[in-house]
């Protein structure tokens, strides 16, 4: 039976190594670690500690504690157990005969453990022949090894690193006398109140030999007391990412993610840095996620509140706030895909009342100044808001929440009418990781892919277009423009950096939010600030709020390397415009082939053949209290060809020329414009609501 049992238990390094710690690691891209996270919410344990690095006093003190004779017995002290027998079998006394062989194979092994309060005589004799057993296979000092990152000391805290950890936050080699004894003191009654501890710390440290100060003991039993007994990440650099990566995994798992640990704690350091230099305008809070712009890995993903118990449960990277400024960007890079615009096409940014559900909407510009006629390069780069709203128009809203949807912005459910024209400046909630993923789109060619936080390798990055080249192209040349920025910004500001980069800021309504995101050829870089509350800030713009941050993270990212503006796709082409009769011109422009102005006429302006009316995406509702024969709809061209033919859900209409009226119906129709060839020129789809109008 004894060789049986014997061979049941496992041999040291099996017990080594089927020990398991409570708590996950996050290692960075070089496997380097980067957060610990407990996963474990009953019980706590850290990594094995080696009895070498287990402080020599705390060995002593437990031994003394539990197992006097320890390293004279051979697994059972018959004297402790004749005098348990002696004093009647109690609970106290049979603990106290347990040696620490004995208490190590009841560890080990759970059908060993008491099931009541008491173990039963036929577990007590199991308890000795194991211990017989376990003695003969092991060495005295893997035996004393296995029981002190075993054995349970207070609460929850299990094995010494845990323990040396969370009650006085040192490693088990720094454990001083007092400390060892308190220890020590624990082990037979974890829960024990601090002034029986105290007190049998005192007796410990006596029989010991130990001159300890009664008032260091009472001390440390105080600070034990009080404390939260809560053992803290030795690294916790990237809380949030830990918890989407490891918190359904089991315990002791390791996980490498895409995360730089460099790139992690400088960016933490700078927000926090930064958010400390903006208290007094009331910005507490903040957000950076860096991504690379090939491969859609993420090198940093921080959120940072001023409150420091907010940090780890509020993640302002996933956090919906309002847009701003920061979705003109897409909403031009639709109208030059679409051949609405170019990017001199004038946009008129003065005074505009515009009629919607809810009154009278009234964009301004940020410093509520206008204006006047603008080219679309300028309206972009220096964010004005009326030409933004007038190119929503001509895009279509619904044309325009379609778009962002692609570019992967889940949180648009509701239809064009909900958001109406201030979707332009911003209106809808988006994240962070959205809106930075939707940036390197542009960054990447126009492609989109999901953005990554592990490297596994059968992970596969499908990418699809949402862009064409020539529009990302427009789009990125605007926004790394300094010049054309300079009517708002002015030419010195944090947005000018010695490399090439493009980049946009954004305020949302009454400055609770506030954005700047960009990216070079190689990084995509997205800054929040604001407050988690939703409080407004006080007199915080783009530039003096989220663009340092930004700036200070990019010069980081290239300080070894530079960034090079991408070659145009061959479809565009360079020309030079004319502003007016007198002869002004700037220098050439970009033009997607085929908008370029009319070699004759090279003036800025010119529009292109297509639909002005009504926009793609359309809804138009009848009026029952008007006759239907008097309803119409005027579908308008931008031209003043006479000779253009209007082509309806594939029929060519009966009229012709700049301007046709229709009468509706209901249902959903297709509308192009064509040529006298027959060729098409643009193309719409729109829907009237109601009823049939005409059988």
């Amino acid at each position: 039976m004894m060789v049986s049992l014997a061979y049941a238990l496992p041999s040291f390094d099996e017990a080594r190594t089927s020990f398991v710690k409570t708590d996950s690691l996050l290692l960075d891209r070089h496997g380097d670690v980067l957060h610990e996270l407990r996963v474990d919410k009953k019980r706590r344990r850290l990594d094995w500690t080696p009895l070498k690095t287990i402080s020599p006093v705390l060995q002593k003190a437990v031994i003394q504690a539990e197992d006097r004779r320890f390293y004279d017995h051979e697994g059972v002290d018959y004297r402790s157990m004749a005098a348990a027998v002696i004093q009647g079998l109690t609970t106290e006394s049979l603990r106290g005969a347990s040696t620490i062989s004995m208490q190590v194979v009841s560890l080990l092994n759970k059908n060993l453990q008491a099931k009541q309060q008491r173990k039963s005589l036929w577990q007590k004799g199991q308890q000795i022949l194991e211990a017989w057993d376990i003695e003969k296979e092991w060495s005295k000092e893997e035996i004393l090894e296995t029981y002190l990152n075993l054995v349970t000391f207070r609460g929850e805290l299990q094995g010494i690193s845990a323990a040396s950890r969370g009650l006085f936050g040192k490693d088990p080699h720094g454990l001083e006398q007092a400390e060892s004894l308190l220890l020590a003191s624990l082990i037979r009654a974890p829960n024990a109140s601090m002034k029986d501890v105290v007190k049998r710390a005192r007796h410990l440290g006596e029989t010991l030999g130990w001159q300890v100060d009664a008032q260091e003991v009472e001390s440390e039993a105080r600070e034990v007391s009080l404390g939260r007994n809560d053992v803290r990440p030795r690294l916790a650099l990237a809380p949030h990412v830990a918890r989407q990566l490891l918190r359904v995994r089991p315990e002791s798992t390791v996980i490498p993610c895409t995360l730089d640990g460099q790139v992690q704690q400088f960016v933490l350091d700078r927000l926090t840095h930064h958010l400390c230099t903006l208290q007094s305008q009331n910005v507490k809070d903040g957000a950076v996620l860096v991504v690379e712009n090939r491969t859609g890995e993420v090198l940093a993903y921080v959120s940072h509140a001023g409150e420091p118990s907010h940090s780890r449960f509020v993640d302002g990277v996933v956090a919906r706030r309002q847009a701003g400024s920061t979705l003109k960007p897409f909403l031009y890079a639709v109208a030059f895909d679409r051949r609405i615009l170019t990017p001199v096409s004038l946009l008129d940014d003065t005074p505009l009342d515009l009629a919607v559900i809810r009154g009278i909407y009234q964009p301004k510009n940020y410093d509520s100044q206008f204006k006047g006629l603008v080219t679309s390069r300028v309206a972009l780069a220096s964010s004005l808001n009326v030409p933004a709203v007038k190119t929503l128009s001509l895009v279509g809203v619904e044309s325009f929440l379609s778009k962002l949807r692609q570019l992967g912005f889940k949180g648009l459910n509701e239809s064009g009418d909900f958001y109406g024209p201030s979707l332009a400046l911003g209106s809808a909630d988006v994240s962070l990781w959205e809106l930075v993923n939707a940036y390197r789109t542009l960054a990447h060619e126009g492609l989109r892919s999901e953005l990554r936080l592990t490297r596994e390798k059968d992970l596969t990055t499908f990418s699809r277009e949402v862009f064409s080249r020539e529009a990302v192209f427009l789009v990125s040349d605007i926004l790394s423009d300094r010049g054309a920025r300079s009517l708002t910004f002015g030419l010195e500001n944090p947005l000018g950096t010695r490399f090439w980069t493009a980049v946009k800021t954004g305020t949302s309504k009454e400055m609770r939010d506030n954005w700047c995101v960009g990216y070079s050829n190689r990084y995509t870089v997205g800054v929040w600030v604001g407050n988690f509350t939703g409080e407004a800030m006080w007199n915080v713009s783009g530039i003096t709020g989220a663009a340092p941050i930004w700036a200070e993270v990019m010069n980081f990212l290239h300080q070894n390397e530079g960034s090079v503006k991408s070659r145009p796709p061959a479809s565009l082409v360079r020309s030079r415009v004319q502003y007016s009769e007198e002869g002004e011109t700037r220098e050439e422009e970009w033009f997607i082939q085929g908008t370029e102005p009319h070699v004759k006429h090279p003036r800025a302006g010119q529009f292109n053949r297509r639909i002005v009316y009504p926009p793609s995406g359309a809804v138009i509702a009848w009026d029952p209290d008007i006759p239907p024969e008097l309803q119409k709809v005027f579908f308008v061209s931008q031209t003043s060809e006479g000779s253009l033919q209007w082509i309806l859900n594939g029929e060519v209409m009966d009229r012709f020329g700049k301007t046709v009226s229709w009468t509706p119906k209901a249902g959903k129709y297709a509308l192009a414009l064509a040529d006298s060839g027959g060729n098409i020129l643009d193309s719409v789809y729109f829907e009237v609501r109601g009823p049939e109008l005409h059988p």
